[in-house]
């Protein structure tokens, strides 16, 4: 796309930006409008669904674009992928550079499938060239719905906001029992130390989440003890049920109901 009269770039509109816009006054032309867009957004729930639906046990490994190759967290992230993927699972990530990279390049190193879902951003981007199975999204919600639906596990490194509104979405899901036996785990425990202290000393002090809650997060800084987790959540479900069954008792008591017997 060229430049406009003024000399600036046009910027792309997303279909996220589309549908989170408001409303006009005047009427816009049917495909533009919210109920047409109800179509596209069956399309990318019907292409994932097909595209996925056989993959077998995955983990989903999220992580900071903006690190590169021979970065220790980049070389740590394809360890973790390349260990998960000997142990059986596919590797999904959202496609991109960094940590996605990484664990993408991990999975191809075992001989594993890897899965990139890529998202719709306003500028362009490509998916990383060690994903074998590429899923394109215009919709974040369609995108983050299938990491959740076709993987076992997260495994959360270092960050920014896209990988916080994953792992909170996540602990989220677990905690109202949407999803179950879904061990989460925090790679690098320097850097989630601060998010966990003001979780503990502030968030569950206040009493806006339990104890139980905080023990839905697992912190290591090995990714051998992180594959064995998430194995043993696999195999035995003993690890994942104590925890989650905690936090859903806990908030279910905050809204009022009784504990079951």
């Amino acid at each position: 796309m060229g430049p406009d009269k003024g000399g600036a770039r046009r910027r792309k509109r997303t279909e996220d930006e589309r549908l989170l816009a408001a409303s006009g006054p005047d009427l816009a032309a049917f495909t533009e409008t919210d109920t047409w867009r109800v179509f596209r957004i069956m399309g990318e729930f019907v292409e994932g669904f097909e595209e996925l639906a056989e993959l077998g046990p995955a983990v989903t490994i999220f992580g900071s674009a903006r690190v590169s190759a021979g970065d220790p967290m980049y070389e740590t992230a394809t360890e973790m992928g390349r260990l998960l993927g000997e142990a059986g699972f596919t590797i999904i990530t959202g496609g991109g550079p960094g940590v996605m990279e990484a664990g993408n390049r991990g999975a191809r190193k075992a001989g594993a499938p890897s899965v990139g879902l890529n998202i719709e951003l306003p500028f362009e981007q490509h998916v990383n060239p060690y994903v074998d199975i590429e899923v394109d999204f215009r919709y974040f919600f369609v995108r983050k719905m299938m990491l959740v639906k076709y993987s076992e596990a997260f495994v959360i490194f270092p960050g920014g906001f896209g990988t916080l509104d994953e792992l909170f979405e996540a602990l989220t899901l677990i905690q109202t029992g949407k999803v179950r036996n879904f061990p989460v785990v925090l790679f690098g425990s320097d850097y989630w130390r601060g998010l966990l202290d003001w979780l503990r000393s502030t968030m569950a002090a206040e009493g806006k989440i339990s104890e139980a809650d905080l023990g839905l997060l697992a912190v290591t800084d090995s990714p051998a003890e992180a594959r064995d987790l998430i194995l043993a959540s696999a195999r035995e479900q003993q690890w994942s049920a104590k925890h989650e069954e905690g936090a859903r008792e806990a908030t279910r008591e905050a809204f009022g109901e009784k504990p079951e017997s």
